[in-house]
């Protein structure tokens, strides 16, 4: 069975039937239902197959993140499998564990196998790691706080919601923030540190350099980094986390050490993870929308897979979710 096939049966050409398919571009609806009920009737399906060999392209996407146990990556890939699946395209979850070494030999993977495209959170690459994927035509999106090269950009708008942090933070009489940052040697830097650095000048709070800590973006370097600014002979009595993983590592060990949240300290978290709303105190937190991100990020390569050239940035908006650790 072919498209030529159900092009006959519907009435119409083949391109018709290929948009139909695809989506890239608009089929008047009652056109679109016959060609979908001949479709239905002759039991028609892509032959993702025959269309690699004709092409010398795959199916295949790659998401690769650098943590899939954190569910904002499960909520993302989730979402950008809505927007891809229809149109033939499969989505294949990369876990790096944020090594550098693992993300390299997913991008070495997806020149190897011709993958159709790239949706990825970097965490310890350089712009130039994706040079081997533009020499042969891959199309990278890449969603980051921070652009790399030529590669499609999701970012997070994280200003407003976080200024309306610092002020639910400094309106309940904190003074001295901290943070559970990432590691040193993050790509891009730390924006989110450097964000809130700002907005403590304009606060006019203390965030001094010793209470900063870094660690991986996990539940293990939160409990650490809580600890640490929990043993200081002027702790914090607000800290910041890199996302809400550490936050709730944080959570867990002022529950040990018998500190009140928030009593003695605040906690604000950031991303808004699934289970942000479920643990007790629920988890304040910044809400970077997983599902806008993924829609997002597809969009933009279903952009390039149709011709797109030139570099497009689409911000999503970031918003403060005030809960019962502020």
């Amino acid at each position: 069975m072919t498209m030529a096939d159900v092009a006959r049966a519907a009435g119409v050409s083949s391109a018709t039937v290929s948009y139909v398919l695809s989506g890239k571009r608009p089929v008047a609806e009652e056109t679109r239902r016959i060609v979908e009920a001949a479709i239905a009737e002759l039991g028609f399906s892509v032959n993702t197959v025959a269309r690699s060999l004709r092409t010398g392209r795959s199916s295949i996407v790659a998401l690769v993140v650098p943590d899939l146990a954190n569910p904002f990556y499960a909520q993302l890939a989730a979402s950008i499998q809505v927007e891809l699946r229809p149109l033939g395209l499969h989505v294949m979850v990369c876990d790096t564990r944020a090594d550098r070494d693992e993300e390299r030999a997913f991008l070495r993977e997806a020149v190897q196998q011709r993958f159709a495209g790239v949706v990825i959170t970097p965490f310890r690459l350089a712009a130039k790691d994706f040079l081997p994927l533009s020499e042969v035509g891959i199309p990278v999106v890449v969603s980051a706080d921070v652009p790399f090269g030529d590669a499609d950009l999701v970012t997070p708008d994280a200003r407003a919601a976080m200024r309306a942090a610092m002020t639910e933070v400094t309106k309940a009489g904190r003074r001295r923030i901290a943070m559970i940052a990432g590691p040193r040697d993050a790509t891009g830097g730390d924006p989110r540190l450097e964000l809130l650095r700002t907005l403590a000048v304009q606060f006019g709070v203390s965030l001094p350099g010793r209470l900063v800590v870094r660690g991986e973006h996990t539940r293990e370097a939160g409990a650490v980094g809580f600890g640490k600014l929990m043993g200081m002979k002027h702790r914090p009595d607000a800290v910041f986390c890199a996302n809400d993983v550490v936050a709730v590592g944080a959570m867990g060990r002022a529950e040990t050490l018998g500190i009140d949240v928030p009593g003695d300290v605040a906690l604000v978290g950031h991303d808004d993870a699934s289970f942000a709303s479920l643990v007790r105190p629920r988890l304040t937190t910044v809400r970077y929308p997983a599902a806008d991100v993924g829609r997002a990020a597809a969009r933009l390569l279903i952009e390039r897979l149709d011709g797109r050239v030139a570099r497009r940035t689409v911000h999503v908006r970031a918003e403060f979710v005030p809960r019962g650790t502020v």
